[in-house]
């Protein structure tokens, strides 16, 4: 039996998780599952990052245009499909790479979900439309005085939808989405993961960020947005609710003019890593491995790869 369920290569936005999972997929024999909470969403793939048919190289992706962007997909949802992925890719003699930034979608995995209480309909629903009213920084705010726990797991990859979720759950219930999980019965085990992060000093990453922004833009996110529109779609949709994609809503509608939108998805995404840092600062097990992700990206996958062969031959 293997030692591990599966390998996790995780970090905050910008570090190169993609590239470096395909060299890595490569050299243990892996296919890949995507663990980021908006590369589900058909139609968003410029503002997504989502690895393109030459970039994939051949390697077999997971978890990519799963549902629609006015669908939702929840972190339970990623639970559900992650666990059959990894045993099918298990079950053709591969190994399962776990690649992304979601780290709702990462507890999902090593606390796995509950059965949640049910909620009254009505009093859910006039709470939904008050809460919907609120900046996200706010409900943050509440959560943290409400559910500390779930609002730190929450802080990378959790995004406004599932604040909303948890503040919903605490004032309705009583009782705070952290108790729920340590009360009720687990619809899983947990999996065995062996994790690897992505990291690099605050001024690089916020440089990678910038540039990544500029080079997303220049592939054409403008014209994504536009094309998303043209679908009637806006903020209100679960996959657009997402940043690059909420500030080039507001351009596109004449809020606000394209260098304070671009400005403006610069510091949400700095912002974003930020959280995700300090959730994995806080939440990964003490055996997950840091990288320094300005080394050369061979000289990283060999080192994963070594790592990931000893340990499983070992077992």
């Amino acid at each position: 039996m293997p030692t591990h369920d599966a390998l996790v290569i995780t970090g905050p936005t910008a570090t190169g998780k993609t590239g470096l999972s395909i060299r890595v997929a490569e050299r243990v024999g892996g296919e890949i599952v995507s663990m980021d909470s908006r590369q589900v969403y058909r139609g968003m793939d410029i503002g997504t990052a989502k690895v393109t048919a030459r970039e994939a190289g051949g390697i077999v992706h997971h978890g990519i245009d799963l549902v629609e962007p006015e669908e939702r997909y929840s972190a339970g949802a990623f639970a559900r499909d992650a666990r059959r992925w990894l045993r099918e890719i298990r079950g053709a003699g591969h190994v399962p790479v776990l690649v992304g930034g979601t780290g709702f979608f990462l507890r999902a995995l090593t606390h796995p979900l509950f059965h949640e209480p049910e909620l009254e309909r009505e009093r859910r629903e006039r709470l939904k439309q008050w809460l919907r009213g609120e900046p996200e920084e706010r409900l943050r705010a509440w959560l943290r005085v409400l559910d500390a726990p779930t609002a730190a797991a929450l802080e990378a990859g959790g995004g406004r939808q599932r604040v909303a979720r948890a503040l919903e759950v605490a004032l309705l219930t009583g009782r705070p989405l952290s108790w729920w999980h340590a009360h009720a019965p687990a619809e899983q085990s947990p999996l065995s993961l062996r994790v690897f992060v992505l990291d690099l000093p605050r001024e690089d990453l916020y440089h990678r960020i910038n540039e990544r922004v500029l080079a997303m833009m220049r592939a054409g996110l403008e014209g994504e947005v536009r094309a998303l529109m043209a679908r009637g779609l806006d903020e209100s949709a679960p996959g657009l609710n997402a940043t690059g994609y909420i500030e080039l809503l507001r351009y596109v509608r004449g809020e606000t003019s394209l260098e304070d939108a671009v400005d403006a998805i610069q510091r949400a995404t700095r912002r974003y890593a930020r959280r995700q840092l300090t959730w994995l600062r806080n939440q990964l097990p003490p055996d997950a491995v840091w990288l320094d992700a300005r080394r050369p990206v061979d000289e990283l996958a060999d080192e994963i790869a070594r790592s990931w062969r000893e340990d499983e031959e070992g077992s």
